[in-house]
């Protein structure tokens, strides 16, 4: 058995992990960091870059679909789901291979393989052939998609959204079971290519909207394209020779059976904490069995521990696990000496059609604090969302009463991975709405529709604040 000891080892080698380690050896410290499974991150192996690629072949099948609508009209379409799947698996191959060159840099000595496990609050073991001391810790374990009850020990034929970018074809038909950003955006962009598509979602909830509003355009948007089913619980699921037959129930009590070549779990994910002896370091867990934790500093209460990314499961996204694992691995570094990092705004973006971003405070959260203005706009007769014929969808932005301060915004709109970095920008810079109205529109272009929503709240919160029986409603959406 090897003994080491360290200043700082940091568990995964994750987006998290790598920002961490390189925050920790910046500040001179001995570290190692330590992995189990495959080099390359989720998002460059089975996230984010991937389902971009799937969904961009997508696009491409759907604007020939679409075309005749200028008066174009491509003639017979081919969908080769073979070519398909291999500009994927090829595209995402190249996108490791850039993380991989990054891995390649760090020092052998700095890299250790296997499943490292709390032994006590400052020791590890990893595998069976290390232990190691480290005056600091970062936690940076990632998640895995988490599957159903009804789901588990089916079949080959129960999948989760990292098995989809290792098939060399298309399937025939997939069940998504989740309604949540990966099931969406992976639902949407098989069902383009051809493949008969059900998304089966238990309550109303659209990607990560909370805004009543927004929610109901965007599922008539989506259910306007899409066999989703909203209120509808699956029961069981079993493996029939190829196919699973999957055993559904919706809110009025009526049951279905169906059969589907795959049923593609996207219901969330789980944070990867349960296997790694956390129980032995003495730290308090919340009820999800996750450490409480300072989101500034990423410190887990008062100790030597720090967690970062999708282990921490507070905003699981890339950009926030590589800002969360270089502050958790500068703090590591410099512990004590403990200090805040740069958290950015908030922005999430689901790359549907039309896409579904948040940014700053959502609607959900300004309920819990009280009174704030909304103002809004619709894309139906938005004039560039008309001229390139993707007029759907609404934007809602909020502002505080008294500063007229921008707060957030939720979106389903054209383009909304542009709008949502315009807002979110604004968000940060801590601008008002005045001030953002001040700054250049061009015309014809879809940012004018943000103008119009600005306006709209500028003009309800030139209102004051209402009185109780006209204040937002803050009751649950769809």
């Amino acid at each position: 058995m090897n003994k080491l000891n360290v200043d700082v080892a940091v568990i995964g080698a994750g987006t998290a992990g790598l920002a961490a380690y390189r925050a920790a050896t910046a500040r001179g410290q001995r570290a190692v960091i330590i992995e189990s499974g495959p080099y390359g991150t989720t998002c460059a192996r089975v996230g984010c870059m991937p389902s971009k690629l799937l969904i961009a072949a997508s696009e491409a099948a759907h604007m020939l679909a679409a075309a005749p609508g200028f008066g174009v009209h491509p003639g017979t379409v081919r969908i080769d789901g073979k070519a398909v799947m291999a500009r994927v698996r090829s595209e995402r191959d190249r996108f490791v291979g850039f993380v991989l060159e990054g891995v390649d840099n760090i020092p052998q000595c700095d890299k250790l393989r296997g499943h490292a496990r709390f032994t006590g609050p400052q020791s590890l073991r990893i595998g069976d052939h290390t232990t190691l001391e480290a005056a600091r810790i970062v936690i940076a374990t990632g998640s895995r998609p988490a599957l159903p009850p009804a789901l588990r020990e089916v079949g080959p034929g129960v999948i989760v959204s990292d098995d989809v970018f290792d098939w060399t074809d298309l399937p025939a038909s997939v069940a998504v079971v989740g309604s949540g950003v990966i099931g969406l955006e992976l639902g949407q962009a098989l069902s383009r290519l051809g493949v008969r598509v059900s998304i089966f979602a238990r309550g109303g909830s659209v990607a990560q909207l909370t805004d009543p509003d927004i929610l109901h355009v965007a599922a008539k948007a989506l259910t306007d394209e899409l066999d989703l089913r909203f209120q509808t619980d699956v029961t069981g699921a079993r493996q029939d020779g190829e196919h699973v037959i999957l055993n559904t129930r919706d809110a009025a009590g009526a049951e279905r059976s169906e059969r589907f070549q795959y049923v593609l779990a996207a219901a969330g994910r789980t944070p990867n904490l349960d296997d790694i002896g956390i129980e032995t370091t003495g730290l308090e867990l919340d009820e999800r069995g996750i450490p409480l934790f300072d989101s500034r500093t990423m410190q887990c209460g008062a100790s030597h521990i720090f967690i970062a990314g999708d282990a921490d499961n507070e905003r699981p996204v890339l950009p926030e696990a590589a800002d969360q694992g270089r502050i958790a691995g500068d703090n590591a570094g410099g512990y004590p000496d403990v200090r805040p990092g740069l958290r950015r705004a908030p922005l999430t973006i689901a790359f549907t059609e039309p896409q579904i971003a948040t940014l700053g405070a959502n609607y959900r959260e300004l309920c819990k604090g009280g009174k704030f203005a909304i103002g809004k706009v619709s894309f139906e007769n938005q004039g560039r969302s008309r001229v390139m014929l993707q007029n759907r969808g609404m934007l809602r932005v909020y502002g505080e009463y008294g500063t007229g301060r921008f707060l957030g915004a939720e979106m389903i709109a054209p383009r909304a991975e542009n709008l949502g970095h315009l807002l979110a920008w604004a968000c940060q810079a801590r601008l008002t709405v005045h001030e953002m109205l001040d700054m250049p529109f061009y015309h014809p272009v879809i940012e004018e529709g943000v103008r119009t929503a600005l306006r709209d709240l500028a003009a309800n919160l030139a209102k004051g604040v209402p009185d109780t029986s006209s204040a937002t409603d803050c009751t649950p959406g769809v």
